[in-house]
């Protein structure tokens, strides 16, 4: 379900001046077994530098806006519980097909843009919050699998590349002088952080930080550097396009899985039908130990068996009277977190609903989004269709509705 949240309101000048704060105490920066973690992505700026007629996160990058790489590449990984995006005013209306996000509108600062989000977090106050930049769509787990790691021992962490090259002063086109690289780094996203430190940090910080690490550094806050990497780049000018793009195409395992779902329910007396998540008026209704949603059942069925896991039934017994007329979202749900958990993405998936009636067809696009919202994915994922059985069959007579369904699913 999304969210959204206005822009924090004004605080007095004095709550933005410098002063001490008494952070949260963390002594042994232990990170607990099952650490809640949280993203948030900073998509609040303009970008005018890299050109074009929008700004750079919509912009195309292998066919697809530079924001959705960004949140696929935290979708995907099994260690980010929840994803917020912070943008700018003008573009929610550009982020309607988003599903699974919170959206915050940010500030005129990407500094204000992160207190913004890590503000809206609070209603659910995660362990740890990495903060990135939505201009490096290319993060690797690996990136973001050492930042993890590394709060397990310190308060902060983010990745670098150490500085390599000769660095020199200059004054237009003449050089000055030079400085010395021992000990300097360059910095990329995602930065760790613990949550309620962060926050602290921010609140506290007067302003014009340049990332987060240094509004860390200024609260006391200890950063750890981990291995960044060049593929890991921040789309600023025109031609990083073109670079990202390159990178892009570099050889690639890609796994890919199927599962097949199917599963019938008969009418009973009722006043209408609950199918793919949608309410139906009908002359009957469906008999089930849930809520009988014949469509969601088979897509749910569809995900165990790309994963292996069996059906609904194994995870849900229908010999438990709790699950009784339980919303058949709960087990999609569940399907679609055991995905992400398991490192998968859903790549695509297709419900074809057979019966007389009811018509399927005006309901098919809220049937659509219903399910890409229960699962987490754009509604362009999701395909909802449905046909007769040409008056053949147990269908054909009207005596209960069938569903089909099949699931992709890919990894890296």
């Amino acid at each position: 379900m999304r969210t959204i949240f206005g822009q924090i309101p004004g605080k007095p000048p004095e709550f933005w001046a410098p002063r001490r704060i008494a952070l949260p105490a963390a002594p042994a920066y232990k990170t607990p077994m099952k650490s809640r973690t949280h993203a948030l992505i900073v998509a609040a700026g303009r970008g005018t530098r890299a050109g074009g007629p929008l700004p750079k996160q919509w912009q195309r990058l292998a066919g697809r806006p530079v924001l959705e790489h960004t949140l696929d590449a935290f979708r995907r990984h099994p260690g980010i519980e929840a994803i917020w995006l912070v943008l700018h005013k003008d573009d929610f209306s550009r982020a309607a097909h988003l599903s699974g996000v919170h959206l915050v509108e940010g500030g005129a600062t990407r500094a204000e843009s992160v207190r913004a989000g890590l503000e809206a977090m609070q209603q659910e106050a995660p362990d740890l919050v990495l903060i990135h930049d939505v201009a490096r769509p290319l993060v690797s787990p690996a990136v973001i699998d050492a930042v993890l790691e590394a709060l397990a021992r310190s308060p902060g962490a983010a990745p670098a590349l150490p500085v390599t090259d000769a660095l020199w002063r200059g004054e237009g086109a003449r050089v000055t002088g030079t400085e010395a690289r021992d000990g300097l780094f360059r910095a990329q996203t995602p930065q760790g952080f613990r949550y309620p430190e962060i926050l602290a940090a921010h609140r506290a910080h007067p302003g014009g930080a340049a990332d987060d690490v240094e509004v860390a550094r200024a609260a006391g806050l200890e950063v750890a550097i981990t291995p960044g990497e060049e593929a890991n780049l921040k789309i600023t000018l025109p031609g990083d396009f073109a670079r990202a793009e390159r990178l892009m195409e570099a050889p690639m395992r890609i796994e890919v899985r199927t599962g097949l779902g199917y599963d019938v329910h008969a009418f009973a007396p009722g006043t209408h039908v609950t199918l793919c998540g949608i309410e139906i008026e009908h002359m009957a209704a469906l008999l089930g130990h849930s809520d009988a949603d014949v469509g969601m059942h088979a897509l749910t069925d569809a995900l165990y068996g790309a994963l292996a896991e069996g059906d609904i039934g194994r995870h849900f017994p229908p010999s438990d009277p709790k699950w009784r007329g339980a919303a058949s979202d709960i087990f999609l749900r569940h399907a679609a977190g055991l995905v992400r958990e398991r490192g998968w993405e859903i790549a695509n998936c297709d419900v074809t609903l057979i019966c007389e009636a009811p018509r399927i067809g005006p309901h098919a696009p809220a049937m659509q989004a219903r399910l890409a919202e229960i699962m987490g994915v754009e509604a362009g994922r999701v395909s909802v269709k449905a046909t007769t059985s040409e008056r053949l069959g147990f269908t054909g007579r009207g005596e209960g509705i069938a569903a089909q369904a099949i699931a992709t699913l890919t990894r890296a």
